[in-house]
């Protein structure tokens, strides 16, 4: 079938493009800077700071790709850096996640890897597709959590203006959560409930397993639970295991298709990330929506062994869990060399859906000290570490420390004072030559 959208302009519809050289998207506003001569082609962020990155207001329209790229792209900033997004005038965003996040880079990792939503071709960009129509407006944001600058983001945000939105068109909505570690036999939450007629797209995936308690074993026997339009106690939707979910099988190995991968699966560290996505098999619901995941892990002989020398309390799932939890008896009991057992890790994870309206109530983990514990080895210490400033910032901190503290305009001001002491020291120079 022919896509004749490819080939057709529809009436009233203009293409508009934000980035640091034409931030309104203003016509006939871009490229301005230094005679056009890529003038302005990166902002910085400083620390505590918000940049508007895009914004619309009194037209209709759909947000259509988001590009990003940042100078230093390390854990820390794929953490420190916040994304939020707003609709139709809204005072509460509808994505307000963590930058790496939203884009599939789970536990700070950058990773290439493509899929029908997001792409990162070479693991040095961020991209994003999914279409985000708005009615009368809309605004993205960029909020440093951190200590430190985030030194020249480049961006560009592609969006159409006048488009004519149906009636029935939803919100597009993000969140992020994590259990840092999870709570044995309790699912992992990956959409709190929310309330509304709307659809699923869904998740992006950050996991690192406790090795101690369970040694180089994978969590993945737990099941995906989608509860649906006022499920209490069981979902209508449940899947058969993690790696199931994702649309592999007996574990997992490192791959990327348009809906569903593995961008990292990592054997030493136990580190997973992945992503699955419900475009050909949409998830609708018409009153709200919850969806967890289960952490349940199976044992083998090894395993079982590794529990006795290092005394590990361990509940059994599957078709012998108690409704007491009681841990396993080792001396006692007699156990079959392959079974299920309740587990605890470390789980994050972002989630996408569109929704009828454009705000959810759904919380918000801001404090970026605990989102940065879901990096698997971590020292707070990192957040203020100034390298990735650019040598110039760095050379002037050497000699004024508070340098950074300073707004453009105290800067201006130091700057104008450094001229007029450096234009007398050089007089004083030149006149004191004895040639």
């Amino acid at each position: 079938m022919i896509n004749q959208d490819w080939f057709r302009k529809p009436e009233g519809v203009a293409t508009r493009w934000a980035s640091p050289e034409n931030v309104w998207g203003r016509k006939g506003g871009g490229g301005k800077s230094s005679l056009g001569r890529k003038g302005s082609p990166y902002f910085f962020i400083q620390p505590g700071k918000r940049l508007t990155l895009a914004e619309a207001s009194g037209s209709s329209g759909v947000i259509r790709r988001i590009w990003m790229t940042i100078h230093g792209l390390c854990p820390r900033l794929l953490k420190q850096l916040r994304l939020e997004i707003r609709w139709d005038g809204a005072e509460q965003a509808a994505v307000n996640v963590p930058l790496g996040d939203f884009f599939c880079m789970g536990l700070g990792r950058m990773t290439a890897f493509e899929s029908a939503c997001f792409s990162s071709p070479e693991g040095r960009s961020l991209n994003c597709f999914i279409p985000m129509p708005f009615r009368t407006g809309m605004r993205v944001d960029l909020v440093n959590d951190g200590f430190s600058t985030a030194n020249m983001l480049y961006y560009d945000i592609d969006y159409t203006l006048g488009d004519d939105i149906p009636d029935d068109a939803l919100y597009f909505h993000a969140w992020y959560n994590q259990e840092l570690p999870t709570t044995l036999r309790k699912d992992y939450t990956i959409l709190s409930r929310v309330k509304g007629k709307g659809r699923f797209l869904g998740a992006s995936f950050g996991v690192f397993m406790d090795q101690d308690k369970y040694s180089k074993s994978w969590g993945g026997e737990g099941e995906v639970k989608f509860y649906l339009d006022d499920d209490d106690e069981y979902p209508t939707l449940c899947g058969t295991g993690t790696e199931d979910y994702v649309g592999t099988g007996w574990c997992q190995g490192q791959y990327s298709n348009q809906y569903q991968g593995f961008t990292v699966a990592d054997d030493q560290d136990m580190a997973l990330c992945f992503y699955r996505f419900h475009i050909p098999d949409p998830i609708y619901f018409d009153k709200n929506i919850r969806v967890t995941m289960q952490q349940i892990g199976s044992w083998d002989r090894n395993l079982l062994e590794y529990f006795r020398e290092k005394d590990i309390s361990v509940i059994r799932a599957g078709l012998y869990a108690g409704e007491d939890g009681r841990p396993i008896d080792f001396e006692k009991e007699v156990l079959p060399p392959f079974d299920l057992f309740e587990r605890s890790d470390y789980w994050t994870s972002c989630c996408y859906f569109y929704l009828d309206r454009p705000e959810n109530d759904l919380p918000v983990i801001t404090d970026v000290k605990e989102r940065v514990k879901s990096i698997p080895g971590f020292d707070e210490k990192e957040l203020y570490d100034m390298n990735n400033e650019l040598p110039e910032v760095q050379m002037i901190s050497k000699y004024i420390p508070d340098f950074r503290n300073l707004e453009l305009n105290e800067i201006r001001q130091l700057s104008y004072a450094l001229q007029a002491v450096i234009k007398v020291l050089s007089n004083q120079e030149e006149a004191l030559k004895k040639e």
